[in-house]
């Protein structure tokens, strides 16, 4: 006879296995097809089946719109004044973050997470002022709105600033050029032959890149030439010469030759300059005049104005033998040389390298190797080759300055876009900044503007739409449209690549003007904060300054929302624009003002 237990198990067993079953079916169809390969996106983001893209992003846009936006925005305490959210050390050392100080990794970018963002508005210094308006701004600033004068003290003999009462003076000096930039620029354009020893060399000379530029007196000089330099260099020991520079009016950028590309397009500069920028350039197999000659039109000169140039002693003589070296299995070759410095031109064709042994170093870029990728990409020990059509028309073939402004570069077909569109893009802009100046001809003067910003700058039609003012314009294309900002540069403009989800790499109250052509509807598709936007904007515009936002109505009326949180001026103007070729819908245009704290404020 059996036991009963014998004859129910396996009933027993198919129940438990048909619950098992049920339940796991039911946790299928809860947590859709995350499972399924390939499909899985984050453990905290949910895909919409019904209209694709992240729901999580749509919830967050559509939670942000609908919420009630705060009343007020919090003050950073004093501390922050300076604060540069992607370059602060501190937070390096807050976070552990393990770089490599002889790569100069600590001078890169390091942005904070979204829990460790301040979300507060920066204060300026107390007894801050309205900036030295442009040209006099190039000569002197007010001490209380950089209230650093160590640089004056240290390099006093060199005559990079002097403190004069309540101001800061700037007589033109450098480290290699104490008589003042304008001589040693003359200087220069005779070592070099050019016409009339003008440093434009007839307009084929515009775009300089200077390299540990001080508080760029260089690039400063360079304007009379009509040449425009991006001066460069770190917030390191001499932690404000690029805040120095900004506050004169001056084309200038933080950033560092570390372990990332420069974030400017291959082939952007007719010249680059170093003059005593404490740079090594033989330090890993010369990657980083490697990535000088990335960024070097054909036929592009590096000025090295060095003690290796000159002295005769064995050390520096040793280093000048390797850089010798270095630049001629580089293929350049010494153009000029005279007392302090020597020129070196890149050349304008691949034949140089093509006749290299093939194990010679540095080796070629592999050919799927894009020079134009920049956004946090490392260097490469590697010489970018030009393209059959560079290498056939012997150079870039760019109209002279200032042709090249309006004449369409032969780069454009590289993204797809005509000559005719270039034309049409040219004249809308045209006419939006003459619209833009009627709405603001009631506030402003005619040097109201100095430092100019366009946050989504495209093709450089609003930039262009610009010369001819007193201004200089730090064209910014976002990541996902990178690659135009070759048409910039070769249109004798500048600019950089930018995530607006990120803050941006420089010094509080540096520009008098931001321009945003829908870049708050870019950040809200990728599920990034407008507030937060809005709040870096502020960080960066000085008092007194203007933003032109262009977006959509939504959008326009999230930010009329937070403008009295931000402090900035309630007069304000909104139009609906003109519906052009560029419009991809309705669109509107608010132009605000950020204003001038008193020290009660600052101290709140």
């Amino acid at each position: 006879m059996k036991h009963r237990n014998d004859v129910s198990f396996p009933k027993l067993l198919k129940s438990v296995l048909l619950g098992l079953t049920v339940c796991l079916g039911l946790l299928c169809f809860y947590y859709g097809w995350s499972f399924a390969p390939g499909s899985r996106r984050s453990d905290h983001e949910e895909f919409d089946p019904v209209f694709g893209g992240s729901l999580t992003h749509r919830r967050r846009r559509e939670a942000e719109a609908e919420a009630e936006p705060p009343k007020s925005i919090p003050i950073c305490d004093m501390q922050f004044s300076e604060l540069i959210p992607c370059l602060d050390r501190n937070l390096i050392y807050q976070l552990k973050l393990k770089v490599n100080l002889t790569l100069m990794e600590h001078y890169e970018r390091h942005c904070p997470p979204p829990e460790r963002r301040y979300n507060c508005l920066i204060p300026p210094p107390l007894g801050y002022k309205v900036p030295v308006r442009w040209p006099a701004s190039r000569d002197e600033v007010w001490k209380a709105n950089i209230p650093h004068t160590s640089l004056a003290e240290e390099k006093s003999d060199q005559n990079w600033m002097v403190v004069n009462g309540d101001k800061i003076n700037f007589p033109g000096g450098g480290t290699h050029f104490h008589t003042g930039a304008d001589k040693y620029i003359v200087a220069l354009s005779k070592m070099l032959k050019f016409p009339d020893f003008k440093f434009n060399n007839g307009g084929n000379i515009r775009n300089v890149l200077d390299v540990g530029c001080g508080v760029a007196s260089f690039g400063a000089y360079l304007l009379s030439h009509h040449v425009i330099a991006m001066s460069l260099a770190p917030n390191d020991v001499h932690e404000n010469q690029i805040q120095f520079a900004l506050e004169r009016g001056i084309p200038a950028t933080l950033g560092i030759l570390g372990t990332k590309r420069l974030t400017y397009p291959s082939r952007s500069f007719e010249l680059a300059h170093c003059s005593r920028c404490r740079i090594d350039w033989l330090q890993r197999d010369g990657i980083l005049l490697l990535e000088l000659d990335r960024l070097l039109r054909p036929g592009g000169y590096f000025v090295y104005t060095s003690p290796e140039a000159y002295a005769h002693d064995p050390e520096n003589q040793k280093i000048w033998n390797a850089m010798s070296d270095l630049s001629k299995r580089m293929c350049w070759k010494v153009a000029a040389k005279k007392e302090q410095s020597v020129v070196w031109a890149k050349p304008l064709t691949n034949s140089c390298y093509s006749k290299r042994d093939p194990w010679t170093q540095p080796p070629l870029c592999n050919s799927d190797d894009d020079p134009d990728a920049i956004w946090n990409v490392s260097m490469k020990a590697c010489i970018s080759q030009y393209s059959a059509k560079v290498h056939r028309d012997r150079g870039s073939r760019l109209a002279p300055w200032p042709q090249r402004l309006t004449t369409p570069p032969p780069r454009l077909e590289e993204i797809g876009v005509s000559p005719e569109e270039f034309q049409e893009d040219t004249s809308i802009w045209h006419f939006r900044v003459i619209e833009y100046w009627k709405q603001m001809k009631s506030v402003i003067q005619r040097n109201s503007f100095r430092n100019v910003m366009d946050m989504n700058s495209q093709l450089g039609g609003f930039a262009t739409a610009l010369n001819g003012k007193d201004v200089w314009v730090m064209n910014v294309a976002p990541v996902h449209v990178s690659a135009k900002l070759k048409i910039v540069y070769d249109r004798g403009l500048i600019g950089t690549v930018h995530d607006w989800c990120e803050a941006f790499s420089t010094y509080p109250r540096t520009y008098d003007l931001l321009h945003a052509w829908a870049v708050f509807s870019d950040i809200e598709e990728r599920g990034c904060s407008a507030e937060d936007l809005l709040i870096e904007m502020d960080r960066i515009l000085r008092p007194n300054g203007f933003v032109i936002i262009r977006d959509k109505p939504s959008v326009i009326n999230y930010i009329r929302k937070l403008v009295t949180a931000l402090k900035w001026d309630d007069g304000l103007s909104e139009v609906e624009p003109r519906v052009d070729a560029l419009s991809s819908g309705e669109e509107r245009v608010l132009i605000a003002r950020k204003k001038l704290w008193d020290d009660e404020h600052t101290t709140m």
